[in-house]
């Protein structure tokens, strides 16, 4: 879809407080690496991850969310009763019912009439929710809307250590090691109206969305109960078969980025810069080269932060326009690619 009306206003952030290093979390994997002769320094070396960052123990989804948003709202200067839309976006949620995204709309304040939902997508939930609040304001629903997230990581991570250690399974453990790699962080993406007065110097403007998926692949990668499903007493268990994944996620990208330069009515080399889910070393070289993307084009952060989910994208690009990597006019691209498989992808005039 295209878009005349929509901007992006301002993105913020939370980094979580905590780092913990890959070399850390080797430490405590020591039985399993021990029976199968792994050195330390494994787990960086696949997954270029050297650290990540997570919450401290007592901490709420809402919370991380709610601190973003308000940062949002004090740098775009807008009243919270203009905002007619808050979205959560995050897979980590704190109930499965209500929508986490009431708790953070009562914390920001805003208005009894704005609409207040959570959705689910995996790693391209904000992204998702960026599409929708970006419909309603290119059909002139709402003015404003806000998109945020909250992801944490510990907790699965801390598990899935503990399952590898007790299975003793080089299956098992291929299957969850990609576990291993999550950080924890929030984010708020503030969208406005072309014709919205706020006080953001330079807001982003939205051209493009374009999504595709390939559904059959549903199964390559799942975070949740055992196989029997909600609701049961088991752990909770994340596994991905990381080479299916990567090979399909591929081939869905490819078809997703060439509708979205055809949406944009450019060819590759007009792209000046991208912006790529945060999985890894490996993912983002495969992703690259398929698309004919030069290295230098693409910003990354999974080094230092870790695959936050929904947050890592947004959060990325924000600190590429920090480290002034995106300037002013550049043509930019988010990619997003999410377990499903599901493929959205956002063409952004910065």
């Amino acid at each position: 879809m295209k878009y005349n009306n929509v901007f992006i206003d301002t993105i913020q952030y939370e980094i979580a407080p905590n780092s913990v290093t890959s070399l850390e979390l080797e430490e405590r994997l020591k039985p399993f690496y021990k029976k199968f002769g792994f050195k330390q320094g494994q787990l960086e070396s696949l997954t270029g991850v050297r650290e990540r960052r997570y919450w401290d123990e007592v901490h709420t989804m809402h919370e991380g969310a709610s601190k973003a948003g308000i940062k949002a709202i004090e740098a775009s200067g807008i009243s919270p009763s203009d905002i007619g839309m808050v979205i959560y976006g995050g897979v980590c949620r704190d109930n499965h019912e209500p929508a986490t995204a009431c708790s953070i709309a009562h914390t920001l304040g805003v208005d009894e009439d704005a609409q207040v939902y959570d959705v689910s997508n995996a790693c391209i939930g904000v992204l998702t929710g960026v599409l929708q609040v970006a419909n309603a304001i290119e059909s002139g629903q709402i003015k404003a809307g806000l998109v945020l997230s909250c992801e944490s990581a510990k907790q699965i991570v801390d598990s899935t250590i503990n399952l590898i250690n007790q299975n003793m399974d080089l299956e098992f453990y291929k299957k969850t090691i990609a576990t291993l790699t999550g950080g924890a962080g929030a984010v708020a993406v503030l969208l406005t109206a072309k014709n919205f007065q706020t006080k953001t110097q330079r807001r982003h403007q939205l051209l493009t969305s374009t999504l595709k998926n390939s559904v059959e692949h549903h199964e390559l990668c799942r975070w949740g109960h055992d196989k029997y499903g909600m609701p049961t007493e088991s752990n909770y268990v994340m596994e991905t078969d990381a080479q299916l994944v990567l090979k399909y996620g591929v081939d869905l990208a490819i078809k997703t980025f060439d509708k979205m330069l055809n949406e944009l009515s450019v060819s590759r080399p007009a792209l000046n810069k991208v912006i790529c889910h945060q999985v890894g070393s490996i993912h983002r070289a495969a992703i690259l080269d398929a698309l004919g993307i030069e290295k230098n084009k693409d910003f990354n952060t999974f080094q230092y932060l870790g695959n936050m989910g929904t947050v890592s994208l947004p959060m990325t690009a924000q600190l590429a326009d920090e480290y002034n990597f995106i300037h002013e006019n550049d043509l930019v691209g988010f990619l997003g690619i999410g377990s499903g498989l599901n493929c959205l992808m956002l063409g952004v005039k910065w």
